[in-house]
């Protein structure tokens, strides 16, 4: 099993920018794939970024494509989520997410373990 925990949320104004990271523990051998979802209240939980831990390659969904990067520390065990250019849209609980494979594949149910969540906020 592994543990992940967020940090990095908080409140900005529209076109600001933040950091979020993911600092996994426990088996992390079993996590070659790490992402980020997001969920408002009262919405299904949608897929934001995810990364291969070894390689790199990053796979993005549409609505932050060319404002969030995916980036991952295999020595720190730690993912994290650069987001410029936001919106109030990106308003939502971020979530770290882990799986063995399968990175372009965003179906949340394909993801076997989940952080708590870190609150981001954009005010117009």
């Amino acid at each position: 099993q592994v543990q992940l925990v967020e940090s990095g949320g908080g409140s900005v104004q529209a076109g600001g920018s933040l950091r979020l990271s993911c600092e996994a523990s426990g088996d992390t051998y079993t996590s070659n794939c790490m992402a980020w979802f997001r969920q408002v209240p009262g919405k299904e939980r949608e897929g934001v970024a995810a990364i291969y831990v070894a390689g790199g390659n990053a796979f993005y969904t549409d609505p932050v494509k060319g404002r969030f990067t995916i980036s991952e520390d295999n020595d720190k065990a730690t993912v994290y989520l650069q987001m410029n250019g936001l919106k109030p849209e990106d308003t939502a609980i971020y979530y770290c997410a882990a799986k063995g494979y399968g990175c372009h594949d965003f179906r949340v149910a394909s993801y076997s373990d989940w952080g708590q969540g870190t609150q981001v906020t954009v005010s117009s």
